[in-house]
C-alpha cells in the first residue's frame, strides 16, 4: 500500500474509523499513533488504508568541515548504532539509529580541540541484533585502523550487549593503543543525555596510555565523572540509570572527571606500547550460555547436542551447581566433545565445585569452573578459545588462562 513511516492515514476497519501517524512496526499489522497518544495495531485483512498527508521531509543540516590540526592525536570512532548514535523523531515516537561519525562531531564540538577525528560506520543497529560475525568485524576494523597509525579507537555501541562486545574484543585484538567502548542510556535530543559527557571522556581515555579495550560510561548520577572498565569485566546493572555500568569482582580502571579531563587510576593496567598489536579473530558461533533454574530439565543439554553445539557456559547458581540429574547428560556430552564451563549466577564471587558433592560430580563430568568470569565473559571466551583451539582439551586449557584480565585469581570484593 502505498504510505509509509510517519505518514497520517485513515484506516476503516470492521466499520471502525481510526486516523494517525504510521509507526514502525515489525508485524503484519499497520501501527497507528492516535490523536490521544495512544498506539493501536490493526491487521491489514480486509482493511481500507487512505493516505491523507505525507511525511515532511526533513532539511539535511549543513555540514560543518572538520579540518586537520596538527599536533594532536588520531582517533578513529567505529560506529555500530545504539542509542549514543539515536535520535527520537517525536512525530512518530520512534528512536532510530542514524548518527554517523561526522554527525557525532557536529553534535559534540568540544571534541575538535582533543583529537583527529576519522570515522567509520560499521552498522547501524540496535545492540541486540549483536552476533558473533559482528564482533569479528568490529574486531577486524579496529585491527585495521590501529595498523594504519591510529592512536586510538572509539566504539560507540548500544549499552544492553555492550558488555558481550567489549568481552569479544578484548580476547580477539591484542592492542598497543586504548580501544574504548562508549555508549548512552538517553538519546542525544533528551535533555538528560549522557552521549556528551560519555564521549568526551572516552575521546581522553582513547588518548591516554590506558592500552587495551575498556568501557566508558557515567559513573555518578549527576554530570562529574566517568568510570573506566575493564572489557572482560563490566556489566550493564540497570535498565536506565546512567549510572547502570559497574566493574564486577574488581575495581574500575580508572575515573575521569568531567569537567577537568583528569584521568586517575583506580587499578594497575596495560600501558600504551606495551603490547605488539595482534588479531586473533577465529569464533565457534555454536555455543550457548544457559541459565539454570530449580526443576528444570536437563532435555535442553541434548538439545544444543542435537543442534551441533560445540560448547556451553552453565549459570548456575550459588558457588556452581545444578541439579544432580543434569550430571550424566553433561557427562555424555562432555565425552562427545563437547565444552562445559560453570559460571554463578550471583554477581559476586567466584566459582568453587569442590566444596559440595555435587559440584565434585560435575568437575567429573568434565565441566570447568570459570572462577570469577562473568557467565557473558566466559561466553565469549569459550566461542573464542573454541575458534583458536585444535581441541576440546586444549579449549578447557585455555579457558584457564588469563588473556585480557577476565579472571582474578585472588577475590578482594
Amino acid at each position: 500500500m502505498d504510505y509509509k513511516e510517519g505518514d497520517i492515514v485513515r484506516v476503516v476497519k470492521e466499520g471502525r474509523e481510526y486516523t494517525g501517524i504510521v509507526m514502525p512496526s515489525r508485524t503484519d499489522k499497520i501501527v497507528l499513533k492516535l490523536k490521544s497518544g495512544y498506539n493501536v495495531g490493526l491487521s491489514l485483512d480486509g482493511t481500507k488504508v487512505e493516505l491523507l498527508e505525507r511525511a515532511p521531509q526533513p532539511p539535511k543540516p549543513a555540514r560543518r568541515e572538520h579540518p586537520h590540526r596538527p599536533g594532536l592525536p588520531s582517533i578513529s570512532i567505529l560506529s555500530t548504532g545504539g542509542t549514543i548514535a539515536s535520535r527520537v523523531d517525536y512525530r512518530t515516537g520512534a528512536v532510530s539509529s542514524q548518527f554517523t561519525a561526522d554527525d557525532i562531531l557536529d553534535a559534540i564540538p568540544e571534541l575538535e580541540e582533543m583529537a583527529n577525528f576519522k570515522g567509520r560506520v560499521l552498522s547501524m543497529i540496535f545492540s541486540e541484533d549483536m552476533e558473533a560475525s559482528t564482533w569479528q568485524s568490529l574486531a577486524r576494523a579496529a585491527y585495521e585502523e590501529i595498523k594504519n597509525g591510529a592512536d586510538g579507537v572509539i566504539v560507540t555501541h548500544g549499552t544492553d550487549t555492550m558488555g558481550y562486545t567489549a568481552a569479544a574484543l578484548s580476547f580477539m585484538i591484542r592492542t598497543p593503543v586504548p580501544i574504548v567502548l562508549v555508549g548512552a542510556q538517553r538519546s542525544s535530543d533528551r535533555p538528560s543525555s549522557d552521549n556528551a559527557m560519555n564521549m568526551l571522556c572516552a575521546a581522553e581515555v582513547a588518548k591516554s596510555d590506558i592500552a587495551g579495550v575498556t568501557v566508558v560510561m557515567h559513573g555518578a548520577t549527576s554530570d562529574d565523572y566517568c568510570y573506566v572498565h575493564r572489557g572482560t569485566k563490566v556489566r550493564k546493572l540497570h535498565t536506565s540509570m546512567r549510572t547502570a555500568f559497574q566493574s564486577v569482582n574488581v575495581p574500575p580502571i580508572a575515573k575521569v572527571d568531567y569537567a577537568t579531563r583528569k584521568i586517575t587510576p583506580i587499578t594497575g593496567y596495560t600501558k600504551r606500547g606495551e603490547q605488539e598489536l595482534k588479531l586473533m579473530d577465529n569464533m565457534e558461533a555454536r555455543c550457548a550460555l544457559v541459565k539454570f533454574y530449580p526443576g528444570m530439565s536437563p532435555d535442553i543439554i541434548e538439545y544444543y547436542m542435537e543442534k551441533g553445539y560445540r560448547g556451553i557456559v552453565l549459570e548456575g547458581t550459588g558457588l556452581g551447581h545444578v541439579s544432580t540429574k543434569w550430571i550424566p547428560v553433561i557427562k555424555k556430552a562432555t565425552d562427545a566433545g563437547m565444552v562445559f564451563v560453570m559460571a554463578s549466577q550471583c554477581m559476586n564471587g567466584r566459582i568453587c565445585d569442590r566444596v559440595y558433592s555435587t559440584g565434585i560430580d560435575l568437575l567429573k563430568a568434565g565441566v570447568v569452573e570459570g572462577e570469577d568470569m562473568l557467565p557473558e565473559t566466559a561466553l565469549v571466551k569459550l566461542m573464542w578459545a573454541l575458534g583458536q583451539a585444535r581441541d576440546a582439551e586444549e579449549a578447557k586449557r585455555m579457558m584457564k588462562t588469563v588473556y585480557a584480565g577476565e579472571i582474578e585469581w585472588r577475590s578482594t570484593i
